[in-house]
């Protein structure tokens, strides 16, 4: 487990691409003085020694002495220590719609971009929960297990995708029985399933899975993104519309959100539907549920002590730094043996 204690100073590695610009341009300038000076042939006789190969060989140190010391400012730091300790909270379970229809842009950004802000929001208002996803589209994926680790859950959210599972379709029933295998029996913490979607589920069974996942005492909400007027699916290359996803017919396929799936999902499970139109009320009613249940005491692991690791960037920024000082421009004995770009004809 690693931390970055400042993560603003990455902000620095932008100066390499400037030292690069500088450095084209600077050759540039002197090719073009040079030339107004004399041919290259009368060049290569003045400066025999000069060498074409050691001037970029030095500004690839620099920039590798700027990139060790941004990365040292920013002072990562690896856990040395892991305790267990213990902790009061619910076991949460996202399972997140990957289908196509997620591609809609009838909410903005679009439905997944949507969903997987959500998620994030209510990660960031929990205290001491546990928390692990899913991904589901025609079939359901685990993408991380019951956890402590918000930050680790968040990385793997911001990764999810329509392109991760090859099946299409919106599977709700198979995320349900994937989140029963999430809860550990042993510790019989109180149990929460969260379905983002917009509900277009093309199969009926989804309310009995969910009545079952009920009897073993998880309780499921139910949260609706998209628009009931719906959206055209764009299909994007490098960020630019092509076409929109089109039926057999060739007729343009109009996603809509199905808001009357996702109530009858959680009525059968204890739970409620929230529409997830506005971020900040979905937050606050996922929050005010959590605290109006019972917290079951968990352990968990975690890391306790964290050990800089500055020093190693630092060093090696001052190693480039004095092999940059020692880089002149003219070939070495072990350059001319080389030969590199041919210098020697």
């Amino acid at each position: 487990m690693f931390q970055l204690e400042e993560k603003i100073w990455f902000w620095a590695l932008l100066v390499i691409p400037v030292i690069i610009v500088l450095f084209l341009m600077l050759q540039f300038w002197k090719r073009h003085t040079q030339n107004k000076f004399a041919n290259q042939a009368i060049l290569k006789r003045l400066s025999p020694n000069k060498s074409l190969f050691k001037p970029i060989l030095k500004i690839l140190v620099l920039c590798l002495a700027f990139a060790s010391l941004a990365i040292a400012l920013v002072n990562p730091k690896v856990g040395s220590k892991l305790e267990t300790i213990k902790r009061e909270g619910v076991d949460i379970v996202f399972a997140i719609d990957v289908s196509k229809s997620m591609l809609a842009e009838d909410i903005a950004p679009n439905r997944l971009e949507k969903s997987k802000q959500l998620v994030t929001q209510i990660i960031n208002n929990l205290a001491s929960d546990r928390v692990g996803i899913i991904a589901y589209a025609g079939k359901a994926f685990p993408q991380l297990p019951i956890t402590t680790d918000y930050a680790s859950a968040k990385m793997f959210l911001q990764n999810m995708n329509t392109d991760m599972l090859s099946s299409q379709g919106t599977a709700i029933n198979e995320a349900i029985e994937l989140a029963k295998t999430y809860y550990d029996d042993d510790q019989q913490t109180n149990r929460v399933l969260v379905i983002i979607s917009d509900g277009e589920d093309h199969s009926e069974a989804a309310a009995n899975v969910a009545e079952e996942a009920s009897n073993e005492g998880i309780r499921i909400f139910t949260i609706g993104v998209g628009d009931a007027k719906g959206g055209p699916i764009p299909i994007k290359r490098n960020g630019v519309v092509l076409n929109y996803k089109k039926d057999k017919q060739g007729e343009t396929v109009i996603t809509r959100l199905n808001e009357q799936t996702l109530v009858d999902i959680a009525e059968e499970a204890n739970g409620a539907y929230i529409n997830g139109r506005v971020t900040s009320e979905v937050v606050d009613e996922i929050r005010d549920i959590l605290n109006k249940m019972d917290k079951t005491e968990f352990e968990a692991k975690q890391f306790a002590e964290f050990k800089d690791q500055f020093q190693w960037f630092l060093g090696l920024a001052i190693l480039f730094l004095i092999i940059d000082i020692f880089l002149l421009e003219r070939k070495t004995a072990w350059l001319k043996k080389l030969n590199l770009f041919n210098e020697n004809l």
